[in-house]
């Protein structure tokens, strides 16, 4: 994409003055119909070393109100920031609805400085690159503008621009190693930017070459092109989004209706099992914190099903210091006006520990869908999304546990007249849960195609027999055991 450039013709200074006033005003204007809108909009600056990129930002963030924007330097991954996926710490970045977020450098310069200076092997980049293309297409395809910026300056210039740096004691530390090996590189690296750039320049989040010889000029460009997005994202707010085939390995799953639910155990046998389950999963959580692997463990199942006791005999076996149990209840408003799967990433574990929903991303393919809470294209597009999403999470090496915790309705209707009945157990009842079950044939529907589209090879559904509550626990210690086993014999 570099190699085949065509530098834009430069217009006159005179000229710059008037459209940089034009686009500034323009700018300034368009924020108040982002937030009316809510539309969110992320900009990524990347560039060569010196070329500008945060001199450039500063001006364009003069003309929005800073109630409306955040800033974002993206430096090396800190130690914290390698024990969580890659897309961690840009998807937590992520604005709300009517809000921008700038970044200074990101996925791209991550992942030439590992081709450039780790050695990666083609197989990895092209993982990164699928996943970044993933991310991209997850974020426009949810609403957001994304605007990638690519600074561009010649060798000469850009020897000229850190050599002048290095001249002045105040601003000689801007200068980094890196900096410096880059320009003397500059042919290579050359070569792997403009790889990455045509790799990732697709239309709806297009590359834009900025060339940045001129400070003023290179200015007007990303103004120019800022708005011009705006525009174009304001007038396309209401289009669908097309939904995408499923590519990757499924398992098969049986509909509810044919599963078996007189599965159970004597308090003898779940004794007897119950301790000595817990004991074997205790050790195994050592050796998942000594090699580092990431557990992702979630709990979907019907009110009264027994998630809560299942959690509770899983998290008795394990070192309080390396778990956490996330309740997942409707979205808070600052989660709303994001991503759906934002407020999830979020809760990720890092590397050698354990994370526990009760509760997960399906809801949008259940209460969500059900409940009208999002569109029918939203929750039709989510089934590809949550397997990338996955996808993220098993590239990451975090084993996946997904338990279906099923009961039929006569024992839920038993459940719920004893909550009712039992002064102590009330909280636990409520009238939603009420609603829900009359809705239960809906639920079940769409609980089936949730089951089917998203059991993938990598992240398999598990569904726990929970009429007889001993027995599911049981059941789901021993298979997060021997998927936990199975992780670690590979490492």
């Amino acid at each position: 994409m570099l190699k085949n450039w065509n530098r834009p013709e430069k217009p006159g200074d005179e000229e710059i003055e008037v459209r940089l006033k034009a686009a500034k005003a323009k700018l300034g204007a368009q924020q108040m119909l982002i937030k009316e809108h809510k539309l969110p909009v992320v900009a990524l600056f990347e560039g060569w070393g010196a070329a500008g990129k945060g001199s450039v930002l500063g001006k364009v963030i003069l003309n929005i109100d800073p109630r409306f924007f955040k800033v974002f330097p993206m430096d090396i991954p800190t130690e914290e920031e390698k024990r969580k996926p890659f897309l961690y710490r840009y998807f937590v970045k992520i604005p709300e609805a009517g809000k921008f977020c700038f970044l200074e450098s990101g996925w791209m310069d991550e992942i030439t400085r590992e081709c450039l200076y780790g050695g990666w092997k083609e197989k990895e980049y092209k993982k990164r690159i699928d996943s970044v293309k993933r991310f991209e297409r997850q974020l426009t395809d949810n609403g957001y503008l994304v605007m990638k910026f690519f600074f561009h300056i010649s060798q000469k210039e850009q020897q000229k621009r850190l050599h002048g740096l290095q001249e002045d004691e105040n601003t000689s530390w801007r200068v980094s190693d890196a900096d410096l090996w880059q320009n003397q590189h500059y042919d290579k690296c050359l070569k792997v930017y403009s790889q990455y750039l045509d790799d990732t320049n697709v239309s709806t989040s297009p590359w834009y070459i900025v060339d940045a010889k001129s400070k003023k000029w290179a200015q007007l460009q990303v103004l120019e092109t800022l708005v011009s997005g705006i525009d174009t994202a304001l007038k396309n707010r209401s289009i669908a989004v097309p939904l995408l085939q499923n590519v990757f390995p499924m398992e098969k799953m049986p509909k509810l209706s044919e599963i078996s639910l007189d599965k159970a155990l004597t308090q003898e046998e779940y004794k007897k099992e119950l301790g000595v389950l817990q004991d074997r999963l205790r050790e195994l959580h050592n050796e998942l914190y000594r090699k580092k692997i990431p557990v992702v463990i979630a709990y979907e199942g019907w009110d009264a099903a027994g998630k809560g006791g299942n959690i509770k005999r899983i998290t008795g076996a394990l070192d309080p210091r390396g778990y956490e149990v996330h309740p997942i209840a409707s979205p808070e408003p600052h989660e709303k006006a994001r991503h759906y799967l934002w407020r999830f990433w979020n809760r990720l574990p890092k590397t050698g520990h354990v994370a526990i929903f009760d509760r997960t991303w399906y809801g949008r393919v259940m209460v969500e869908r059900l409940e009208g809470f999002c569109s029918e294209n939203d929750w039709q597009r989510a089934y590809n999304e949550i397997n990338e999403f996955e996808k993220e999470l098993s590239d990451w090496g975090a084993v996946i546990l997904k338990f279906w915790v099923q009961i039929d309705k006569d024992v839920q209707l038993k459940r719920f007249t004893d909550r009712q009945n039992t002064p102590e157990k009330q909280w636990k009842i409520t009238e939603e849960d009420w609603r829900n079950r009359e809705k239960w044939d809906y639920y079940e529907v769409a609980i089936n195609e949730m089951m089917k589209k998203t059991s993938t090879a990598y992240a398999p559904w598990h569904v726990l027999e929970s009429n007889d509550k001993k027995y599911a626990r049981i059941k789901a210690l021993r298979i997060v055991i021997e998927e936990i086993e199975k992780a670690l014999s590979r490492a």
